[in-house]
């Protein structure tokens, strides 16, 4: 060999090393954003969410590099974010059934944090040793980092993709379900931030007008009359409502009754929700306000409400000695529900595990546990207020305990419905066995009990108009078609008469509930529950959609001038 050649042969042994040496600096660049990738085709179930996905990795990566010129730490830090969110989502998902939102970042939630932390002690001590890694990750990558980007170009490419990520997520918003959906975690994030940053910027996170004529007095009334007040079971009908408004569907012999009051008429209650977001209606009978009022932020009701509702039928009732009791067929920290029930004016509250529930059972285990409460309290003589929050009638409508209902037909329509109607059966004979339980155990007490249906389920979407196909269906829904937004609400008594049942109209929009239910009893009622007595008589019944909403944003405003509002 030459002593050419031999150079040569050098130059080219030097070259090769060069070049593997080239291609091993791409490896761990190229590693991230595989693992990104995978987590895409691991979570998101759609093209329209994958899109929305690579948005946003996009936008991430290209922010940090245009702060830091350096990709490989663009990309370390955009990856611990995003498996941040999927971790965190799947962690939430586990414990109160949602995944995370935008708003989990604006909106601090320590009710939810101490519940965590309570089932999970050594969670702040993972947290911290994760944070000390990645720091000691971000200072190694910085060090051994061979690659550098324009930081202008990065940031060009940044406001790209904020552009799509704009664009796709006002075309294509979150639907209220895809709370409760074990995936799409970084496509509903970033949608979540989109418009929810949108809507706290044109309109703020509440809809009121900026001044009203006028205040609310401040004094409180006399409780009146020293008459015996009766005890008051409110009961939260999980997804009930009289389905034979929908044509063609085939009902069981004797289905109807559970639909009427003691005074044998059919009343009908507007809701704000369909298909589910049960805190709607929730929010409605116990503050006596509307959720249309927050927007799209009604989503995150009663979590936002809590603390910054000073104002409900808890309140109203506590004034003259009622004792309240709440039973919550969920975990306390779901929606941050005790806090919220206890804004209202709550005393007592109990959720699943304070009950010994289990698996969702039927609804009788949630009129034992109150029918207890009355056992073990009545003997204090006050009279006490009760919330009892049902869910046996809660989806998915497939077959389980066959049975808890003996004799059961299907009347012959679609499993589904079938299924529906069989646990409606059950609700009612619950219903009826907790109205003998009370004539049986305390002959010497009086009842009034309103039982209400919050939301249809989810099928009638598709049975109340078969000619409808599912895109104009979706907008009758948004416009809030009463025939989507109707369920029932139905009164009992039991060694009581109603003071004045003259408001309890045949067709009653939800938020008005708390009102109805003091004018019964006849208590006087509170200065806001008085102005909410005028809007109520000159708008017959209806609420937010009285006057185009300016009744309301009238209303809002009363309240957040008289402090029963806050940091709204």
């Amino acid at each position: 060999m030459s002593l050419s050649d031999l150079r040569n042969s050098r130059q080219f042994l030097a070259l090769s090393s060069l070049s593997a040496k080239l291609r091993w600096r791409h490896v761990p660049l190229l590693l991230v954003h595989g693992v990104a990738l995978g987590l895409m085709f691991l979570t998101e179930i759609s093209p329209t969410g994958m899109l929305l996905f690579l948005f946003s990795w996009g936008f991430l990566n290209l922010l940090l590099i245009g702060l830091t010129g350096r990709p490989l730490v663009a990309g370390t830090l955009s990856l611990a974010l995003i498996l941040l969110i999927v971790v965190l989502s799947r962690f939430k998902f586990d414990v109160v059934w949602m995944t995370a939102d935008f708003l989990d970042v604006i909106l601090i939630d320590f009710a939810t944090i101490a519940f965590l932390l309570t089932i999970y002690p050594n969670l702040i001590w993972l947290v911290i040793v994760l944070l000390a890694g990645l720091i000691i990750l971000t200072v190694v990558t910085w060090r051994l980092d061979p690659h550098r980007v324009s930081r202008r170009i990065a940031l060009a490419g940044c406001a790209g993709c904020l552009a799509g990520l704009i664009t796709l997520s006002a075309a294509t918003p979150n639907e209220w379900w895809e709370s409760f959906s074990k995936d799409r975690f970084v496509s509903r994030f970033s949608r979540s931030a989109v418009m929810g940053i949108s809507d706290l910027v044109t309109h703020g996170m509440f809809d009121a007008d900026l001044k009203a004529d006028g205040r609310l007095a401040t004094e409180q009334p006399s409780c009146g009359s020293t008459a015996k007040l009766p005890h008051i079971v409110l009961i939260h009908d999980e997804s009930s409502f009289d389905i034979r408004v929908a044509p063609g569907i085939k009902v069981p012999p004797g289905y109807g009754p559970h639909f009427l009051s003691f005074d044998g008429k059919a009343r009908r209650l507007l809701v704000e929700s369909h298909g589910g977001a049960s805190w709607y209606a929730e929010f409605n009978v116990l503050t006596g306000l509307s959720s249309r009022s927050f927007g799209r932020f009604a989503n995150f009701l009663p979590r936002l409400a809590a603390g910054r509702v000073k104002r409900g039928l808890p309140l109203s009732l506590q004034r003259c000695g009622y004792q309240s009791f709440s039973f919550y067929p969920s975990s306390s920290a779901f929606m941050s529900a005790k806090s919220f029930h206890q804004s209202t004016g709550f005393q007592h509250f109990y959720d699943y595990r304070d009950m010994g529930i289990k698996d969702f059972p039927p609804d009788s285990a949630y009129y034992d546990a109150a029918a207890r409460i009355v056992q073990r309290d009545r003997e204090a003589g006050r009279p006490m207020f009760m919330f009892v929050y049902l869910a046996y009638n809660h989806f998915p409508y497939m077959r389980r305990h066959p049975d808890l209902v003996p004799g059961w037909r299907d009347p012959g329509n679609t499993p589904e419905i079938d299924e529906y109607l069989r646990r409606q059966e059950r609700g009612a004979r619950d219903y009826q066995a907790f109205l003998q339980r009370l004539r049986r155990d305390f002959p010497g007490e009086s009842f009034l009990l309103v039982r209400y249906g919050d939301h249809q389920p989810a099928f009638p979407t598709v049975i109340i108009d078969p000619t409808l196909d599912k895109a104009a269906t979706a907008r009758r829904i948004q416009a809030y078609d009463p025939r989507y937004m109707t369920t029932y609400y139905a009164i009992d008594v039991i060694n009581y008469q109603p003071a004045d049942l003259a408001p309890a109209l045949e067709l009653l929009d939800a938020p008005y509930i708390p009102l109805v239910i003091q004018k019964m009893i006849g208590l006087p009622l509170g200065p806001s529950f008085a102005e909410q007595n005028r809007i109520f008589r000159r708008c017959s019944g209806i609420f937010y959609a009285c006057a185009a909403g300016a009744e309301v944003r009238r209303f809002n405003r009363l309240l957040l001038d008289a402090g029963q509002l806050e940091r709204l």
